[in-house]
């Protein structure tokens, strides 16, 4: 454990980070150079190179995160006394294939599988179900893997996350990772054990993995985890779960304030012909109304059209509620914090300070995490593979680019994301490509027959999906194409050299006995003298008393018909390692 633990921002310039490890400002900048990053004194460094430059002096140090005030934007509303109870906000989470969006159909009725490509979720989708008069919001979060960040963006807006678990099939690999959001999150679990109706159905299995592996103790071991075991299928026990889940959210008293201005979270954001921006809002506290200035991040509009889950007009939406509104100039960032402005010239200034902040932080903040460790991986021959990708929303498209970027390559093929955004692929969008040998991956998006006769005369390779793990095998196998086969070798045998017949310039025929494995014709074979190789040769012919043989085995003895590219002396007690080699694809 490190000796001592030293608090710095998501971002700090070199000055900063030499001052507060009390180092030399030259030490410092010596050891970013040595890898491959030439910084000065003001120059950021993110979070992450700090911890690699620590590990890399050998510090005895352990860095933390320091509060910033960005971080806690979001949360910095205090509620005033009369504050009111509100709805909670729980998110469902778990295994892809686990049956999350099925058990929300069947609390809200509806079907929603049907309508995601390869049945699985891919936005964050925000729903609102009564039970017994009270209100629940229930967000459905993706469960494939390539949607971490979404899924860990839908346990930070969330008071309780019912991890779904399929009682036939067992914890996995994202119900960890979904159980870890929770308690980043500081959320509590209710954990719903799904598919008990089947015959391979085990939920004790499920509790003991979760209570022995996890930390979770069912409330029935005398734990404090709420588990019900229910049926997404025939409906067994929903009502129980949303008691329960009821009953786990009151327990932490939820208040919001409702007189307060409307504020809350951008929780999904896309463009729609003849609607503009559509975005996804999670309102905290206040009431959001038709007419209302907002500012969310970078963006800002008024809101024209305000919508409920079911797509219903409304003309307002209170704590916990979750809407889709149009009127933004541009799109919002997903996890954007949105708040109400006065009036548009107030809106519009919020937004542009925003906009030279985050300027200024991309100009300053210019040595990150990734940047080094790429340096010190990357080859100097590194091919190159650049893309440009579109998506259907604000969420899709960074689940889309993180997914990207963390393909591993071994330094060996750089990718280069030459453009993003969110909406069909455009004519600039092949306009950007020519010329650059560069693919275009859209998620979710339309290919316009116009731009696609246009993709087809400047041959530029457009690739459109639906479902984000098959892009991301496309892209993969695009990758592997660019890697140079890799030399492999396969020991095969060893022999001692009993006899040598006759030596030409470019032939040898000899005899010996295979000590290892086996001989056979066209196998290589290093020559070792006294355990140093001497030569190398190929095996032309192999004869077991006097008879041509396609292998010989350990024990046997053989005459050997030997090739060589120049004259070289056999020795009797030479030892030759039989082994092939050839060329493999290499694969990531």
């Amino acid at each position: 454990m490190a000796e001592k633990i030293v608090n710095i921002a998501d971002s700090v310039t070199v000055g900063e980070l030499a001052e507060t490890l009390d180092l030399s400002v030259t030490t410092l900048i010596g050891e970013l150079f040595k890898n491959g990053i030439a910084a000065t004194i003001n120059q950021r460094l993110d979070f992450e190179t700090a911890q690699i430059i620590v590990e890399e002096l050998g510090l005895d140090v352990e860095l933390a995160h320091k509060k910033t005030t960005m971080e806690t934007v979001r949360r910095t509303h205090q509620l005033s006394d009369k504050a009111v109870p509100r709805p909670p906000i729980v998110a469902v989470m778990g295994h892809v294939d686990h049956g999350k969006t099925s058990l929300l159909d069947a609390i809200l009725d509806k079907k929603t599988v049907d309508g995601e490509a390869g049945g699985i979720t891919q936005h964050i989708s925000a729903y609102q179900a009564d039970r017994k008069g009270r209100i629940i919001t229930l967000l459905d979060t993706p469960g494939h893997e390539a949607f971490a960040a979404l899924r860990q963006h839908g346990a930070t807006l969330t008071d309780v996350v019912i991890i779904v678990v399929a009682a036939d099939d067992g914890v996995k690999p994202q119900t960890v990772e979904a159980i870890r959001f929770a308690r980043s999150a500081n959320a509590k679990i209710v954990v719903a054990i799904n598919k008990i109706d089947k015959d391979t159905a085990n939920p004790q299995l499920v509790k003991t993995q979760l209570a022995s592996e996890h930390g979770l103790n069912p409330e029935e071991w005398g734990g404090d985890t709420v588990m019900v075991e229910v049926s997404a299928k025939t409906g067994q026990n929903l009502d129980k779960l949303l008691d329960m889940v009821l009953l786990v959210a009151d327990m932490e008293d939820l208040r919001a304030d409702e007189d307060a201005p409307a504020e809350g979270l951008v929780i999904e954001a896309h463009m729609e012909v003849g609607r503009g921006a559509v975005v996804g809002l999670l309102v905290e506290h206040g009431h959001l109304r038709p007419g209302h200035y907002l500012v969310a991040g970078t963006a800002y509009g008024r809101v024209r059209t305000l919508e409920d889950f079911r797509g219903r007009a409304v003309k307002d939406a209170g704590p916990s509620t979750p809407v889709n509104v149009t009127g933004f100039k541009e799109l919002p960032q997903f996890g954007d914090g949105f708040k109400i402005a006065k009036n548009e010239k107030e809106a519009r200034a919020a937004a542009q300070q925003m906009k030279i902040e985050q300027e200024r932080m991309a100009a300053t903040t210019n040595v990150t995490g990734a940047d080094i460790l790429k340096m010190m991986n990357q080859k100097h021959d590194a091919e190159e593979f650049n893309v440009i990708v579109k998506a259907d929303v604000q969420g899709s498209l960074a689940s889309v680019m993180d997914s990207l970027k963390l393909i591993e390559t071994n330094g060996e093929v750089n990718l280069h994301v030459v453009g993003s955004g969110i909406g069909s692929i455009s004519e600039n969008d092949i306009h950007l490509a020519v010329g650059e040998n560069t693919v275009i991956y859209g998620f979710n998006v339309d290919l316009p027959p116009a731009v696609k006769r246009l993709a087809a005369r400047d041959h530029v390779e457009v690739r459109i999906y639906k479902v984000i793990y098959e892009l991301l095998d496309d892209a993969k196998a695009s990758m592997e194409a660019l890697l140079a086969p890799e030399v492999v070798e396969t020991e095969v045998g060893e022999l001692e050299i009993k006899g040598v017949f006759r030596t030409m310039r470019e032939e040898i025929i000899a005899g010996g006995e295979v000590k290892s494995g086996k001989v056979k014709k066209d196998v290589l074979a290093r020559v070792k003298r006294g355990g140093e190789q001497v030569a190398e040769v190929e095996v032309s012919s192999v004869q077991r008393q006097q008879q041509e043989a396609k292998e010989v085995f350990e024990g046997e003895m053989c005459g050997l018909s030997l090739r060589t590219k120049k004259k070289i002396t056999l020795e009797i007690g030479d030892t030759l390692e039989f082994f092939t080699r050839e060329l493999v694809k290499k694969t990531l």
